[in-house]
């Protein structure tokens, strides 16, 4: 499996050589899905918060006596049928929403999910990537010219953030160049996850050997056999 290396002008610079244990495990969308939600329900905050009957200040009293007025019988003006009582099946806070998923099944959901994006052609591979004083200009010529070589349309011209610039380590003036960027974001690849990967479009990863490098410490981390990796250049 090769792909090939793009420089910051969008013109081919040479190949690199994927691992199969990475970037051609086949489509697996159960495992996907169940740690695609269980990622969600561990970031929800589940701040929304009902009052039982007995909660609720007030309603000592019983509104009118039981019999007599005409009218239906009540103990509480507190009951969930008035108006400022209780709440019946209402959010509590005391409801845990978090589900477990094994460290195993995250990479492997990852690289599953990498396996997918690199099928069908939404990966770009990056030499290197140097922008100067970190300027937003910069960084959106870059991305113009990689959507007129890859003739990814979409990486320039959508209204939200399409793409993730993947870094192999903290680079402040990639990460400013892009803080005021609509159709892109960076971030590094140890915090790369699958829903980053589904939510969105494109992924460019900036210096291939130290990403795939980093790429099989995930593999190792999940108890299998890391890869070299090959790079061949123009």
């Amino acid at each position: 499996m090769q792909a090939l290396i793009y420089n910051q002008e969008g013109k081919e610079t040479g190949k690199i050589e994927l691992p199969k244990e990475i970037f051609g495990l086949p489509n697996n969308t159960d495992l996907i899905h169940q740690v695609a939600v269980s990622m969600s329900a561990n970031r929800r905050a589940g701040t929304a918060h009902t009052k039982f009957r007995g909660e609720v200040r007030g309603g000592g009293r019983k509104p009118w006596k039981q019999k007599g007025t005409g009218r239906a019988r009540h103990g509480s003006s507190r009951s969930p049928i008035w108006i400022g009582g209780g709440v019946t099946h209402g959010p509590r806070v005391e409801r845990i929403w978090k589900k477990k998923i094994n460290r195993k099944m995250a990479a492997k959901a990852l690289l599953t999910a990498l396996s997918g994006k690199f099928r069908a052609g939404e990966i770009l591979w990056l030499k290197e990537l140097s922008v100067s004083g970190g300027k937003t200009k910069l960084m959106q010529t870059v991305l113009v010219n990689l959507a007129r070589a890859l003739n990814w349309p979409r990486l320039v011209s959508s209204k939200k953030p399409q793409t993730f610039i993947v870094l192999p380590e903290k680079n402040t003036e990639i990460l400013r160049a892009t803080r005021n960027l609509l159709v892109a974001e960076s971030m590094l690849v140890a915090n790369l996850n699958v829903l980053d990967v589904l939510n969105r479009k494109y992924l460019i990863f900036v210096n291939p050997e130290k990403i795939l490098t980093l790429l099989n410490s995930k593999l190792r981390r999940s108890n299998k056999v890391g890869v070299p990796t090959k790079t061949s250049g123009k």
